[in-house]
């Protein structure tokens, strides 16, 4: 068994702990990098057979390029979106791209249940005032799920899971997806509608899609203006699903009733980085941030043990078959 060396990007404390765990006894050689891939730092790929990826990550055409001057095989994504990668430049370059396609569907679906929970009930404020010895209620009022319309657009793996979930409080769930998951539908109760229709009935609209050309800016100031005075909005899957500026707007007109992210369009350089002495710079994150109807979390849906030390497995099988010659297992992006 030949050993293979992996370069490791935009590394952090738990992608170490979770990943060398996992490498132990498979000749997986780990060389972690805290910064990002780029084009500007692909040379640091030289000698490395594989490289491992995240979400915010940068495999641009001149990446790629480098990467394959530099004798890169494999690009390794440790997530299921690639809206990341050029794939026709991989492809052109002749790199094996994977990804981990379901890492862990309920770590996302329930993060996105507790954004929303969390917000609806104001949690956090609450949980604020306590600390201050504030014990008032005023402000706090929140509403019932059960009995509340809740519309998911996007039923793969995590969109089914969420909807389970919002069923079990005793929602109406209804659902819009290009390809519909018919008999699923009927075993939960779950009805199948236009995005049109989803946007006008719910009472909160859960996304779980990926980034496409199609969906960029599926929320933006047409869409947003079909759904219902009061409707909350949840964001866990990709930022830019959502034109942030549109979202602004409806939330100073009073039109949405609140808006839970844990993505956003432009979280590049922003988000798994600890910028607590320094001055936000991006004007429309800082405006969201004020509202008090408006609950963000910086893209840590994934963030559980379990999810985590799938995403290491799955990956470093990838890796490892690679090396060995064997037929992958994990999803390609590119074949």
């Amino acid at each position: 068994m030949l050993p293979i060396t992996l370069a490791f990007y935009d590394t952090k404390p738990y992608d170490r702990e979770y990943f060398d765990l996992a490498a132990m006894g498979l000749e997986v050689v780990l060389r972690h990098h805290e910064f990002r891939l780029t084009a500007d730092t692909a040379s640091s790929a030289d000698g490395a057979t594989a490289v491992c990826v995240f979400v915010n990550d940068c495999l641009s055409r001149d990446c790629l390029t480098k990467l394959s001057g530099a004798g890169v095989k494999l690009v390794a994504l440790r997530s299921a979106g690639f809206n990341n990668v050029d794939r026709a430049a991989a492809a052109e370059l002749d790199l094996l791209v994977v990804r981990v396609p379901a890492y862990s569907p309920h770590a996302v679906a329930e993060h996105s249940v507790a954004l929303l929970l969390a917000l609806n009930r104001k949690i956090h404020r609450a949980y604020n005032r306590v600390r201050e010895q504030n014990y008032s209620l005023g402000g706090l009022v929140g509403f019932d799920l059960h009995g509340k319309t809740v519309g998911i657009i996007g039923t793969g793996k995590i969109g089914r899971v969420t909807a389970q979930i919002y069923r079990g409080f005793g929602c109406r769930v209804i659902a819009h997806d290009p390809q519909p998951k018919l008999e699923w539908a009927a075993e939960h109760g779950i009805n199948y509608t236009s995005v049109e229709s989803l946007l006008t009935e719910s009472d909160v609209v859960s996304l779980h899609l990926p980034l496409t050309p199609e969906t960029h800016y599926l929320l933006n100031v047409a869409t947003i203006a079909l759904m219902k005075p009061g409707a909350y909005l949840v964001n866990t899957s990709r930022g830019k699903l959502v034109e942030t500026a549109a979202v602004i707007e409806a939330l100073k007109s009073g039109h949405l009733g609140g808006v839970a992210l844990d993505v956003y369009e432009e979280e590049e350089g922003i988000f798994f980085e600890d910028l607590s002495g320094e001055v936000l710079q991006d004007d429309d994150l800082a405006r969201l941030t004020t509202f008090p109807n408006v609950l963000i979390t910086a893209h840590q849906a994934f963030l559980t043990h379990e999810a985590l030390t799938e995403i290491a497995r799955v990956t470093l099988d990838s890796i490892v078959r690679f090396r060995d010659g064997l037929p992958q297992v994990a999803e390609r992006v590119v074949k």
